[in-house]
Order: C-alpha cells, then sequence, then structure tokens
C-alpha cells in the first residue's frame, strides 16, 4: 500500500535544553531531523514533506544530503498549522494516506508503517499506541486522587490519514484552539481512529535525559562494516585520465570499458563489499554496451543508493593510487572534493594518497595503475 509523509520539525524544542533547536541536534553524530526521514524513504514513501522554521530552510539540504524524494517548506507558528502547510505541499491525490510525523521520534521502522497502513483500512486514521502501565495520580504539590489507568493509552507518531480526510477535518477545527495531535483533530470531525501497535522505540526525544537514553540505543541497533576494492586499468592512446573523478591532463589514457576511473573504480567495489552487493561487474557488465565510455560517477552514485537502501550510512573513505605517474599530488583535494560530493561526506572524512612501485613491475614500468579503496559504513545490526 502507498504512502506519503510529512515529517514536522519546524518546533525550537525548549524542553530539550539550551543549544540548537532539536531536531537538529546530533543523534549519532547525525542531525536528527535525518532519521526519520531516512526511515520513511527507506520504508517506500512515495514523497516525504519535510516542515521546517524559516531559519532552517537553508539547511535542510545539508543535513539530508544524499536522500532523495524529499522537499522542505516552511512550518506555522503553531504545530497543526506546520502540519497543514506540509499536507498542503503533498503532489499525491486526496485519497492517498499520508503518515504525520515528529521529527523527534527518530525510530521508526517499516514495521511500525505496517501496522498503520493495516489499521487504517478500517478507519479514517491509525495511531500507534501503548497502553498506560504506570499507576496515574491527579495533583500538584500532593497527590488529591489516583486515576484509573483503564482504557488509557498513550499516542505515538507516525499517525496516519488519507490525506483528503485530515485536511478535511482541519478545516473544520476552532481557529482558537490548538490540538495535542492529528488524530484529535479527526476525532473531534466525527472520524474513527484505530489504534495499531505502538512500541516503546518510537519514544519522544524531549528532555536532556532523552537525547542521552537514544545515544545508548543508537549504539546497541548499528553495527560497522568495511569494505576492499581494486580495480587497474592499462595506459594507451590519449591525452588525459580520469582520476578520483577529475580529468587529469597526461600523455596518455586509460583503456576501459566505461572512462576508466580506477579510483572511482575501486570505491565502488568496496561501497558494493560493505554492504554484501556483490562487484561493479555484477552490476555494470563490461559486455553491457550502454555503459561503453560511461562517467563512473554514476556507478558509484548507484552504489550509494544502494547503500542508503539498505538503511547503510557512508562513514568514511580511503583511496590509494599506485602508479609512477601522473603526479598525485597535485590533484588531491580536488579528487577528496569531488569524491566527498558523490558519497555525502564532509571532506575530512575522504582520504587520497599515492604511492609508486618504485619501478617494479608493470605500475613502475608505467604500463598502467592500480587504485585500492576501503570504504567504511554503519548498517543496522
Amino acid at each position: 500500500m502507498s504512502f506519503s509523509a510529512v515529517v514536522v520539525a519546524a518546533g525550537e524544542g525548549l524542553r530539550a535544553g539550551p543549544g540548537e533547536p532539536k531536531a537538529w541536534r546530533l543523534l549519532g553524530l547525525r542531525p536528527l531531523i535525518l532519521w526519520s526521514v531516512e526511515r520513511l524513504l527507506a520504508a517506500g514513501a512515495e514523497e516525504v514533506v519535510v516542515v521546517v522554521a524559516q531559519d532552517r530552510l537553508a539547511l535542510v539540504d545539508g543535513a539530508l544530503k544524499g536522500l532523495k524524494g524529499w522537499l522542505a517548506v516552511l512550518g506555522g507558528k503553531t504545530r497543526s498549522a506546520s502540519v497543514q502547510a506540509g499536507l498542503a505541499a503533498l503532489s499525491c491525490g486526496p485519497d492517498q494516506i499520508v503518515l504525520v510525523h515528529d521529527a523527534a521520534r527518530p525510530f521508526v521502522t517499516r514495521l511500525h508503517i505496517d501496522g498503520l497502513l493495516a489499521a487504517i483500512a478500517r478507519a479514517d486514521g491509525a495511531v500507534p499506541a501503548l497502553p498506560v502501565a504506570d499507576t496515574l495520580k491527579r495533583g500538584h504539590v500532593a497527590i488529591e486522587a489516583t486515576v484509573s489507568r483503564e482504557g488509557l493509552w498513550r499516542a505515538q507518531t507516525p499517525q496516519a490519514f488519507r490525506l483528503g480526510r485530515l485536511m478535511d477535518a482541519y478545516g473544520r477545527w476552532p481557529k482558537d484552539e490548538e490540538p495535542t495531535d492529528d488524530a484529535s483533530v479527526v476525532e473531534r470531525d466525527g472520524g474513527r481512529v484505530a489504534l495499531a501497535p505502538g512500541d516503546p522505540m518510537l519514544m519522544k526525544l524531549t528532555y536532556p535525559e532523552d537525547f542521552r537514553m537514544a545515544e545508548q540505543l543508537v549504539g546497541s541497533q548499528r553495527i560497522v562494516r568495511t569494505g576492499f576494492g581494486i580495480d587497474a586499468h592499462r595506459f594507451g592512446p590519449g591525452d588525459a585520465v580520469m582520476l578520483g573523478g577529475v580529468n587529469i591532463a597526461h600523455d596518455k589514457g586509460l583503456i576501459g570499458h566505461s572512462d576508466a576511473d580506477v579510483g572511482l573504480h575501486a570505491l565502488t567495489d568496496a561501497l558494493l563489499g560493505a554492504i554484501a552487493e556483490g562487484d561493479i561487474g555484477l552490476h555494470f557488465p563490461p559486455s553491457d554496451d550502454q555503459w561503453k565510455g560511461a562517467s563512473s560517477d554514476q556507478f558509484l552514485l548507484y552504489a550509494v543508493d544502494l547503500a542508503q537502501g539498505k538503511g547503510a550510512r557512508i562513514l568514511s573513505a580511503d583511496l590509494t593510487l599506485i602508479c609512477e605517474r601522473p603526479k598525485i599530488g597535485p590533484h588531491r583535494d580536488a579528487m577528496r572534493a569531488r569524491i566527498a560530493d558523490l558519497l555525502g561526506l564532509p571532506m575530512d572524512r575522504v582520504s587520497v594518497k599515492a604511492t609508486t612501485t618504485e619501478g617494479m613491475g608493470f605500475t613502475g614500468r608505467a604500463e598502467g595503475l592500480v587504485a585500492q579503496a576501503i570504504v567504511t559504513v554503519e548498517t543496522p545490526a
């Protein structure tokens, strides 16, 4: 069942303590906003609208670098205004199921979404919820009463609705009231909202201690994997070579089915190895004429898309070029910048090194060159 999503990230999150607005703080070295958007896209969202404050619009591209299928829009002064701005920006029709999610709940999974999609089939909306387990007390300075927890639930997000139904309900909501969640808007409008299985992992990060707990959970949920790649091409006629995504003038060219960029080929193999997806020849066979003369950029970007689709996050890349010439030093930083751009990494996580074989072997005789690469990724455990 297809679905779209709105991720609300326009609030200040003051209860989280001093510092950046909550959605922009780091969790596992990544902006909190990235977690939900990435997971919703990986679960199959056709589009994700991210609602942010005015001063954050220019920062969304950097926070979500490498992801495709999302759009950022300006939020309103209240959460409900932000939700409505996000709904209005969706390109889908009124019957499309839309998940409205708070960026402060980073651990949403496909399992949660499947539960919501199943529940909304028999209702106007669906909410993941947990039964209240603690004894409830009412009071201020002292306890005034014990409240029965029978039939009480803790509502979570994402919450699922058909787009037209939720927008109509918002249109009839009193302008002078602020709903506590989207389900209450549909409830007041006479809609039936079903309960879907909740999960303690859908915790909302509100206070500083929530972030500390989430950091511990992140460490237990992710593993680090490393892939190794190697490629070699021989020299032939030409006046330039492609290395690490950079065109370098040379008295020879490199012979290969594509543009023969050994650096990007080795990096592609390393990334594919880190996510256990075979090698470059499996995905781009040299027998296929469509790749003749192709830019190797697209091979590496393809591997990046595969990795992101599996929930992997690229951590670093290390490329070693083995050749007598051309000299790599003058082009090192240009290669690092290009590779960083392709992998969605800051430059300080990309290394490019060069060495020779002291005149030995085919590289020593300047008959060709070799590239070796290591790529490290973090994936779900």
